[in-house]
C-alpha cells in the first residue's frame, strides 16, 4: 500500500531510476510533511523543557516563532521553501538530539535566522532587534551577516529588508517580488559584513560554505572530513566543473539533468584530505535531503557521476520516509562490489540503487548520439563494471527477508530495469 501521491506507475519509475516529475513532486511533498513533523517535535520539546530555559531564551524563541508564523501568513509557499532547505533538517535533528542546557539553547537561537530568512522570502513587514549570541546571523539558503555588536536591527519596507548591527554594517535583502520589481540581478543581497551564498551556473543550486549545520561533528566519512570554509571552498572551480558537468549530463540524458537540478538544492564543499589521491569523497545526509556533500572532483565526468549517485541517495532516502522499504531491526552484513567493508541491507539497497542509476547513465553515454567522444569511449567499460556490481547486490536484496513488501517489489522492479539494460547491451554487440 503506497501513499496516494506515489502511484504504482510512479513507484515503478522511481525503482527504475528514471526521471519522473510526478515522483519528484511526491518526494518533495513527503519531505515537507516530515519537516513539519520535526518542527512540531521541537515545539513540544521546548514546551517540556520550558522551566529549564532562561526567561530570555523562552522570550526569544517565542518572538522568533511569531515572526515565522507572520511570514507564513504573508506567503506560505515562500516559507515552505525556506523550511525545506536541507540544512534546516540538519539543524532540527541536532536540536532534537541535544541534551538540556547550553547546547540546546544554542540550537534554539538558530530559529531567529530561520524566521528572518522566511520573512525575507515572504516580503513581510518586520521591525525590531535580534540578539545574536554567536555574533553572526545565518539566514539558511541566503547567507550570513557578521554582527560584532552581538545584535541585529531589522526593518523592512516595500519588500526590502534592512539588517544592520551597531557598527553600521549590514545588508539590504529583497524579496523575490521586490527583486522582480526592481530588476536587480543580485538576489542574495550586498552589504558590508554580509556574505551571500553563491548560485552554481545555470541552476538554482547554491554552494553552501557558510551554514553552521552543513557538516556536524565528527565530520564526514572515515577521515571525518569537515566542511570547507570560505575562502577555501573554491567557488570558481566548483562553478566551472558544475557548468561542464551539467552540459555533459544534458548531452547524455536531458531528463536526468533536469531531475538532478530539481532534486538537489545545495552542494556543500568538503575540505580536501591530506592524502589527495583517488576519487573525491561524497555523501548524502538522511537529515538533510537535497544536499550533496563532496570534495571538489578532479573533472567534469567525476562530478557528473557524483551528482547522479548522490541524487539517487537523496531520492531513495526521501522515498523510504514515505514508504518504508526495509525493516529497522535487520542485522546481517553483506559483501558488495563498491565497498571494502560489509554492508547491512539498507546500505546494500542504497548502493545498488545509486549504481543502477549510473549503469543507466553509462548505457546512454555509450549509445547517445550527442555524447562527447571522450565520454563515450569510457562508457562501455564503465557500463559493464557497474552492471556487474548491481547484479551481485540485487541477488542479495532479492533473497533478503529484511525488505518490506514494498521494498521487495522495489528491488524486483530494479531487477527488471537491470535486466533490460543487459538485453540492450547484448543486442548492441
Amino acid at each position: 500500500m503506497t501513499p496516494s501521491s506515489v502511484t504504482s506507475e510512479v513507484f515503478a519509475e522511481l525503482a527504475r531510476t528514471q526521471p519522473s516529475p510526478a515522483g519528484t513532486a511526491a518526494l518533495r511533498a513527503g519531505l515537507h510533511a516530515r519537516r513539519l513533523l520535526l518542527i512540531k517535535s521541537l515545539l513540544v520539546l521546548v514546551e517540556r523543557r520550558s522551566t529549564l530555559l532562561s526567561p530570555a531564551v523562552r522570550q526569544r524563541f517565542k518572538s522568533d516563532w511569531a515572526l515565522l508564523e507572520r511570514a507564513e501568513r504573508t506567503d506560505a509557499a515562500a516559507v515552505r521553501d525556506v523550511v525545506d532547505y536541507p540544512m534546516i533538517g540538519a539543524w532540527l535533528s541536532a536540536a532534537l538530539a541535544a541534551s538540556d542546557g547550553p547546547a540546546f539553547e544554542r540550537h534554539l537561537a538558530h530559529l531567529g535566522g530561520v524566521a528572518v530568512a522566511a520573512a525575507v522570502r515572504a516580503g513581510c513587514q518586520v521591525s525590531g532587534t535580534l540578539t545574536l549570541p554567536t555574533g553572526t546571523l545565518t539566514l539558511p539558503g541566503l547567507g550570513m551577516l557578521r554582527c560584532l555588536s552581538g545584535s541585529a536591527r531589522l526593518s523592512s519596507h516595500a519588500g526590502l529588508m534592512r539588517i544592520t548591527d551597531g557598527a553600521g554594517d549590514g545588508v539590504e535583502l529583497p524579496s523575490p517580488a521586490a527583486r522582480h520589481r526592481l530588476g536587480t540581478p543580485r538576489p542574495l543581497g550586498d552589504g558590508r559584513g554580509w556574505s551571500a551564498l553563491r548560485v552554481l551556473p545555470g541552476s538554482a543550486v547554491v554552494l553552501d560554505d557558510l551554514d553552521p549545520y552543513r557538516v556536524l561533528s565528527p565530520g564526514i566519512g572515515p577521515a571525518a572530513l569537515p566542511a570547507a570554509e570560505r575562502p577555501l571552498s573554491a567557488y570558481r572551480l566548483w562553478a566551472q566543473r558544475w557548468r561542464e558537468a551539467h552540459e555533459l549530463l544534458s548531452a547524455t540524458h536531458s531528463g536526468r539533468a533536469a531531475e538532478t537540478m530539481a532534486v538537489l538544492r545545495t552542494v556543500v564543499p568538503l575540505a580536501l584530505s591530506e592524502s589527495a589521491g583517488g576519487a573525491a569523497m561524497s555523501a548524502t545526509l538522511r537529515a538533510a535531503p537535497g544536499a550533496v556533500l563532496a570534495q571538489l572532483p578532479a573533472d567534469a565526468p567525476q562530478l557528473t557521476e557524483v551528482l547522479v549517485h548522490e541524487a539517487h541517495h537523496n531520492k531513495l532516502a526521501s522515498l523510504h520516509e514515505l514508504i518504508p522499504l526495509f525493516r529497522p531491526d535487520g542485522g546481517t552484513l553483506h559483501r558488495v562490489g563498491w565497498r571494502p567493508d560489509p554492508r547491512p541491507i539498507p546500505g546494500v539497497l542504497q548502493g545498488a540503487y545509486a549504481h543502477l542509476a549510473l549503469t543507466d547513465l553509462w548505457w546512454r553515454a555509450w549509445n547517445g548520439p550527442s555524447t562527447p567522444r571522450e565520454w563515450r569511449q569510457r562508457a562501455a567499460e564503465q557500463f559493464e563494471s557497474y552492471r556487474g556490481r548491481v547484479s551481485e547486490a540485487l541477488s542479495i536484496l532479492l533473497e533478503s527477508d529484511e525488505l518490506t513488501f514494498a521494498g521487495g517489489e522495489f528491488a524486483r522492479e530494479m531487477g527488471r530495469h537491470h535486466a533490460s539494460l543487459g538485453v540492450a547491451a547484448r543486442i548492441r554487440r
